[in-house]
């Protein structure tokens, strides 16, 4: 008897007017054509319908469409619905093969064999789509499919759309080339697509940070961000709303337990309702935490994962999975009821089980998350230690602190080390209020407990953290007294500790000037570091390290160090590193006058610098974007933030910044004229730059150039590589104002050498247009004519002020003898006919000889005269 046809089944679906178009997803099946069989598999509410609706629309392609039911699982319907598809663009097909099916419904094969033949021979070409195909649990009918594949004609192409992978010879079509896939990671919504979606199809007017805040929280999840959509139309409070959406929330709820989790058989609800409390999973974990399981973790997460269940393949082994963030919040909400309902297991005993696990695999931070969640104080406490270095240096800084902000004071008393643990982690993230008083408790609790090496350790590691607290003041003696004391008492085996005592020493050498031994002492905290795994302090030495080479004028270097600091710490929550890295990369960033990246990296030091307590990175900070808006002519701007952090280093006692404050303040001086707030200034620090540069400015380069002398001594002595390069360019001024051009030009050019291989741009265009005439001076022909070229297009873009008077031009360096001796070289006369011109002794033409060669730095009569005509002194 002939199936009645519902023909609402194959109408084809209209695009949602308000739908958000997806043209990248439509050129991938249309460029893949070619293949048999397109799968579009993706869980509930990835837009599967949606996307081959929007392409039906658009495609030149003749498309049939089929909407799959439970009922559908019959064979003889299945197949009936199947041709009236087709016969819904060609009518003549199938007639025969629909009598096959209707008088003996087993012979399905034969009635296909009939339908292929009927489609082999039309030219035209059938778009065939089979929409919620995971409705099909009839094997014959994956087998009837499997056949149809095989032996599939020309002229027709199938597009199945299916919450979970159909049971199809997918392997092999893949290995063939016939199979073309579409999954949730290509179906999902990109922030651009989410924000025309939240904000044109539901009329929201969202944010930007909004719209990325949802996206994240959904992760791309089309249904997930429409319920989202639907629940804040009438929201007052919409940002609380963003913050807490979860996968409790009741239309996700509800959606969800609806669409996916009632449809599953008890042991697979079981299996997802306890592995919920895994941020990952693998087989051999859901084993132990589901050890009466009568499938293995392996297989289950197989199945899952075929069943397209929410879950998320974390590596291309399939051997670690997670589930989506919505559904895996819903999954944790409905065990904590269902663990309400029953006494034969708890929360506390899974996160014991998964603890333990962890453990024996060696992954420490997870087993400490894990005791935490249980709630087992003993346990949690022992694995903080770690194997081979304690957990918060090892990146699980946040972990321990949501931890310890839990636990009442009666258990740090009983636990003294958690009091040190606590203050170690505090102080990492940068929070110093509270530390002494922690660090104080501990010591109070280690008196009524015995006496053990343990305990012993805990002193140690109480001064080590002393020093740290010392280092925030930049207070050298106290940092090497309390690190003496550390290292006196710290186990030796407690390397972490150690280390970090070691890179506090390197930070104090460095505070005292002795670069060498800082260099050293860094280089051992960080060799020690990697060895033991102590990952926080080998960031902050490499921080170190990238201070030093700056200080060295390796700025190439010390961007690279910079760099990987930030690519290790990046999720670690350490704004100590994160500033450190960011503000040594805007320092540099503004040396090469690329001040747009300057200034990004600013903003961000800044940030970071506002989670740190009592340290002097923010007026650090203020110093950088001092200097770039004194770069930008924005003088007062500058004068403004330079005492908003000279109020701050004296309120906070940051002596290190008065120096670096005023050395800014001195150039904005200068460049309004006020010479005598700039000398007050420079003396009240006795700057030697400041001064040399408050002396040129009034034109008196000999008493500059005697405050240079020893401070250049000193530099070059102690190896202070960036005050040599400071000192000398303002020497080279100095002997260029006093005529001394031949040897300023001499200076110039060695420090050119070194300049150019590392990019420096702004200590010359700092400097002003005086800097600018002597970098003209410098002879074209020579090895530095390049860069000399380019920072002079530098200075030309930028038009510099004038900081110091500029200094005489080569013209008026020669004296008239000279010039007059010039002009008879040119003339071709020899040093005897020009004693003869001149009536002059020939050892005193030989000097004027000498004196020009220098002024115009050349070593011959030819190179001089090219010289002069190049610079125009012949003719004047």
């Amino acid at each position: 008897m002939p199936i009645s046809i519902l023909a609402t089944k194959l109408h084809l679906p209209q695009p949602r007017p308000n739908g958000v178009a997806r043209p990248h997803l439509i050129a991938r099946l249309e460029a893949a054509q070619h293949c048999g069989l397109q799968l579009i598999s993706a869980p509930a509410g990835f837009g599967k319908s949606s996307l081959l609706s929007e392409w039906q629309a658009s495609t030149q392609q003749q498309v049939a469409w089929l909407a799959l039911d439970e009922g559908d699982n019959d064979p003889s319907r299945f197949f009936s619905y199947l041709v009236h598809a087709i016969q819904t663009i060609v009518p003549s097909i199938g007639g025969a093969a629909l009598s096959l099916i209707q008088a003996q419904p087993q012979a399905i094969e034969q009635a296909l064999i009939s339908l292929i033949n009927e489609i082999s021979g039309r030219s035209e070409s059938i778009s065939l789509v089979l929409d919620d195909y995971h409705v099909i649990e009839n094997h014959a009918l994956d087998q009837a499919l499997s056949f149809l594949l095989e032996h599939l004609p020309a002229g027709l192409r199938l597009l199945i759309a299916t919450r979970e992978d159909p049971n199809l010879p997918l392997a092999r079509l893949r290995a063939r080339g016939q199979l073309h896939e579409l999954r949730s990671a290509d179906l999902r919504f990109s922030l651009a697509e989410a924000q025309q979606f939240l904000n044109n199809a539901m009329q929201l007017d969202l944010s930007g940070a909004e719209v990325a805040a949802l996206e994240a929280r959904t992760e791309g999840w089309i249904a997930g961000l429409q319920l989202a959509g639907l629940s804040m139309q009438h929201q007052p409070d919409r940002q609380s709303f963003i913050a807490s959406f979860t996968g409790s929330h009741h239309f996700v709820m509800d959606y969800l337990l609806e669409e996916v989790l009632q449809h599953q058989p008890p042991a697979i609800q079981q299996f997802l309702l306890h592995s919920s409390i895994l941020n990952r999973m693998c087989g051999s974990l859901c084993d132990a935490l589901l050890p009466s399981n009568e499938q293995t973790g392996q297989s289950t997460l197989e199945y899952l994962e075929q069943a397209n269940m929410f879950i998320v393949a974390l590596d291309h082994e399939r051997g670690w999975y997670r589930y989506h963030h919505l559904f895996g919040e819903l999954l944790r909400q409905r065990l904590q009821r269902s663990l309400a309902q029953q006494t034969t297991t708890s929360l506390e005993a899974l996160h014991i089980r998964a603890s333990t696990w962890f453990e024996h695999n060696e992954l420490e931070i997870e087993a400490f998350e894990h005791a935490a969640a249980a709630n087992a104080i003993e346990r949690a406490e022992r694995l903080i230690e770690g194997k081979r270095v304690p957990l918060q240096f090892q990146g699980a800084l946040l972990p321990i602190m949501h931890w310890l902000q839990a636990l009442p004071t009666s258990v740090f008393n009983q636990y003294p080390s958690l009091w040190v643990t606590a203050a170690s982690v505090w102080l990492a993230t940068g929070q110093v209020n509270g530390i002494e008083q922690r660090l104080q408790a501990a010591e109070q609790a280690l008196t009524r407990h015995e006496q053990s090496p343990k305990f012993q350790d805990l002193i140690g590691r109480i001064a080590a953290i002393r020093g740290t607290l010392a280092l925030s003041q930049n207070d050298a003696g106290q940092i090497i007294a309390q690190s003496e004391r550390a290292l006196a008492h710290l186990a030796l085996d407690n390397l972490s500790f150690r280390t970090s005592t070691v890179w506090k020493l390197g930070y104090a050498y460095q505070l005292q000037g002795q670069r060498g031994a800082a260099k050293h002492a860094y280089e051992q905290a960080i060799s020690i570091g990697q060895r033991s795994g102590n990952l926080v302090t080998v960031l902050l030495a490499s921080i170190g390290l990238g201070n030093l080479h700056e200080s060295d004028n390796r700025l190439k270097l010390a961007t690279t160090t910079y760099q990987q600091v930030l690519n290790a710490c990046s999720n670690l929550g350490l704004p100590a590193a994160n500033c450190g890295a960011e503000l040594g990369l805007a320092r540099i960033y503004y040396q090469a006058n690329q001040l747009d990246l300057a200034e990004q990296y600013y903003q961000r030091a800044l940030q970071s610098a506002q989670l740190l307590q009592h340290t002097d990175r923010e007026v650090a900070c203020q110093v950088v974007k001092a200097r770039l808006l004194i770069a930008q002519g924005q003088f007062e701007q500058a004068s403004l933030l330079l005492e908003q952090a000279q109020i701050a280093a004296q309120q906070h006692r940051h002596t290190t910044q008065h120096a670096k404050i005023a050395a800014e303040q001195i150039r904005i001086h200068l460049l309004r004229g006020q010479i005598q707030a700039a000398q007050q200034l420079a003396q009240s620090h006795n700057l030697a730059i400041g001064q040399a540069q408050v002396l040129l400015a009034q034109q008196q380069p000999s008493a500059a150039l005697a405050v240079l002398k020893p401070a250049l001594e000193q530099a070059q002595a102690n190896g202070w590589h960036d005050q040599q390069l400071w000192l000398s360019l303002i020497q080279c001024l100095g002997l260029a104002a006093l005529g001394e051009q031949g040897q300023a030009l001499q200076i110039l050019t060695k420090i050119l050498i070194t300049a150019e291989s590392e990019g420096f741009v702004r200590i010359f265009l700092d400097h002003g247009s005086a800097m600018q005439t002597l970098l003209a001076s410098i002879n074209p022909q020579s090895a530095q004519a390049a860069y000399r070229d380019a920072l002079l297009a530098q200075f030309a873009s930028e038009h510099p002020k004038q900081l110091y008077p500029a200094a005489p031009s080569l013209l008026d360096l020669l004296s008239q003898r000279e010039r007059e001796v010039l002009h008879l070289i040119a003339q071709g006369y020899s040093n005897q006919a020009i004693c003869q011109q001149l009536h002059l002794a020939l050892d005193t033409v030989k000097g004027h000889n000498r004196r020009i060669f220098e002024k115009l730095q050349v070593q011959r009569r030819t190179e001089a005269v090219a010289r002069a005509r190049e610079l125009g002194l012949l003719s004047q």
